[in-house]
């Protein structure tokens, strides 16, 4: 039996995002949480807008990760038990073709008189095998779990937008910047394809630059942290010391 390689676009099921391959090299920033707003309230220096935008990204994207590894889970086992749904055709040719919307349907057998009937039967049987499609998605939490994935998702874009307009006024909330941008926009892991290593190097410049600023840096008087520590030159850089955890 013959698949027409055209014809197997299947609107109503998952568009999906390989994640897996968007993860940047910067990974699970770690922020100083409590001691650095403490030390923020104490010298008034007001919060950085891209920074907490960055915040909020993260955790909106690593939750879309895992909504998408759920429903990607269901959706496997889905189609073990029902199958993509899909029609066969038998062309007057004597060519078998099968099909998985009416839009490839319509490909298939265009505008001929003589496959009226073949076209009535392809249309109740994929009809038909969606039906169960649906019915098996909802009592199985695929349709829950892939709702829950595309609202994150969008939530996601939404948070990226505006994180894109948004006014750093710290080196951390530049490299956040950065950091988002690799990981929703790296085609794969290490990407070497322009302008992916570039970028990768400016986040890695910024977070060396912030690095080496505090680490030289004399405590202020009276025991407070160094000025760029206050500013947030420390807040959200990666664990260890470098961008790989």
């Amino acid at each position: 039996m013959a698949d027409s390689d055209n014809t197997t676009t299947l609107p109503f099921v998952t568009r999906r995002r390989v994640l897996a391959g968007t993860v940047a090299a910067t990974t699970a920033w770690t922020l100083e949480g409590n001691a650095f707003a403490g030390e923020a309230r104490m010298t008034n220096v007001p919060p950085d807008p891209a920074l907490a935008l960055w915040r909020e990204w993260e955790t909106t994207h690593k939750l879309t990760e895992r909504l998408c590894r759920k429903q990607q889970r269901l959706e496997t086992r889905l189609v073990s038990n029902v199958g993509f749904p899909c029609a066969t055709v038998c062309l007057p040719e004597g060519e078998d073709v099968t099909v998985h919307s009416i839009e490839a349907l319509n490909e298939v057998l265009g505008k001929r008189p003589d496959t009226a009937d073949l076209r009535e039967k392809a249309e109740a049987d994929l009809a038909a095998h969606k039906a169960r499609w649906d019915t098996a998605a909802e009592e199985g939490g695929y349709a829950a779990a892939l709702r829950a994935e595309r609202e994150a998702a969008n939530r996601a874009q939404d948070l990226m937008q505006a994180l894109s307009t948004t006014p750093a006024t710290s080196v951390a909330g530049v490299a956040g910047k950065l950091d988002a941008v690799l990981r929703e926009g790296e085609a794969w892991v290490e990407c070497s394809e322009f302008p992916w290593p570039q970028i990768r190097s400016a986040l890695s410049d910024l977070v060396r630059i912030a690095q080496q600023t505090t680490d030289d840096e004399p405590p202020a008087p009276g025991g407070l942290a160094p000025v760029s520590a206050r500013n947030g030159l420390r807040a959200g850089w990666p664990r260890n010391g470098g961008l790989l955890d």
